[in-house]
């Protein structure tokens, strides 16, 4: 069963905690092994990276075989369904729509002093972007890493996607199709990252890493940071949703178990100020547990970390919301805009009871690529400014060295840095002799 709270409750506020503080994911201690494969691929280049492929994935490839061919794409590419190519399609669409709006603009300026001033931004020169491999591959996760990379102008995509025993998922090379994407890889885990990281005889480093992965891919990720930009290293997922009662209850649970069905580590929270939709919920999520495809998963995810929680109003809802900071977050409230401006920490908001959280997944239009484990309390979810960098410009004038010039020079000499001040010394005695 879940853990069910009410605010009013003596004992509330430790039993939250101890929940909150709750470990929610077995993460192995796969460090030393994967410090293992990334010297091996940095070391052996692509004998490696066969030779790691043929032991995890069942696949034996050559240098020629890493990629799949063109041919391969179009063959792959011709074996989705036309309903399912539409539905794709029009996902890419939205996404691709949302996600150009997000452009940032560069700006140049003249100051007070006459100092030209600015920023410019460039995208990144190229991105690695991480797939899960195998029929449990999702070609959603394609269009969300490759669209927002596309828009900001990122010269070489590539895509890294083992295919274990062969397994290919026709839809993930349709999405990388649809994304801009020519290059997918058919290798995977901590050695791909490796290879995108690094480099091998026919893999070329990248500058950026994104894509969710299992452990032994966020431990690669957390290795290589610092070599290449990575996104985040995401977690299990999670959804909250705040009710008022007018909610239908069917509704809610549904939503609740389209998080819950992801993994046995998810989990899905409910905070009304209705005990009777609480339990109407929970009795909702009980009975779709008996017929559920997913069920053993979605129902250990319910039972070890599900939590209800009755508040008082729904200004305490938001602030027990904004201490979870979930990934997602439902207000399926009666006036959601109401509610909106008490919410300070959510990877993403779903308004109203129309908006269910998967179509979020698939084609609303934002990224579904969030910050899980509470990092939504500093950090955003996938953007084309994650694909960006932003170049400061400057440009002094004789004046407005003249002016700002001294305040450099004595800041320098507080730091008992002699060359700073000088370099700026030597053009100020310029100036003074005319």
């Amino acid at each position: 069963m879940p853990h069910f709270l009410n605010s009013r409750e003596c004992g509330f506020a430790p039993a939250l905690a101890a929940l909150m503080g709750a470990k929610r994911e077995d993460s192995p201690d796969v460090d030393e092994t994967v410090a293992r494969i990334i010297a091996d691929v940095r070391a052996r280049g692509n004998a490696a990276l066969i030779e790691l492929t043929a032991k995890f994935d069942r696949l034996v490839l050559t240098p020629d075989t890493l990629a799949f061919s063109p041919a391969e794409i179009e063959a792959e590419c011709a074996r989705v369904p036309d309903d399912e190519r539409e539905a794709l399609e029009l996902a890419a669409q939205r996404i691709r729509a949302y996600h150009a709006r997000q452009r940032p603009e560069d700006a140049r300026w003249t100051d007070d002093s006459g100092a030209d001033l600015g920023w410019r931004w460039s995208p990144v020169q190229a991105a690695g972007l991480y797939v899960p491999g195998g029929l449990a591959s999702y070609p959603s996760s394609v269009l969300m890493n490759a669209i927002p990379a596309q828009v900001a102008g990122v010269e070489k995509l590539v895509i890294a996607c083992p295919t274990p025993g062969g397994v290919v998922n026709p839809l993930v090379i349709l999405a990388a199709r649809l994304a801009g994407v020519d290059t997918i890889y058919r290798i995977g885990g901590a050695q791909a990252i490796a290879a995108l990281a690094f480099g091998t005889e026919s893999i070329a480093p990248v500058d950026k890493i994104t894509g969710p992965g299992n452990a032994f891919v966020a431990a690669a990720k957390r290795r290589v940071f610092g070599r290449v930009g990575i996104d985040m290293i995401a977690g299990p997922s999670e959804i909250l949703v705040i009710g008022d009662g007018t909610g239908d209850p069917d509704w809610i649970a549904l939503d609740m178990l389209s998080q819950a069905e992801h993994d046995e580590s998810a989990q899905a929270i409910l905070i009304t100020t209705s005990e009777d939709e609480a339990r109407a919920v929970s009795a909702a999520i009980e009975r779709h547990l008996e017929t559920l495809e997913r069920r053993d998963i979605a129902g250990a995810s319910w039972r070890d970390y599900g939590i209800v929680i009755i508040a008082r109003d729904l200004e305490e809802a938001a602030q027990l919301s904004n201490r979870f900071a979930p990934e997602h977050l439902e207000l399926c409230v009666a006036d959601p805009d109401a509610l909106l401006p008490a919410i300070r920490h959510a990877g993403a908001v779903f308004l109203g009871h129309w908006t269910p959280e998967a179509i979020g997944d698939y084609v609303g239009g934002p990224n579904h690529v969030l910050p899980t484990a509470r990092s939504a309390r500093f950090s955003s979810g996938l953007s084309v400014l994650d694909f960006m960098k932003r170049t400061t410009i400057a440009r002094m004038t004789p004046q407005a060295l003249a002016a700002i010039g001294p305040a450099a020079e004595r800041l320098a000499i507080s730091e008992s840095l002699q060359a700073h001040g000088l370099s700026v010394r030597a053009r100020l005695d310029r100036l003074n002799r005319g």
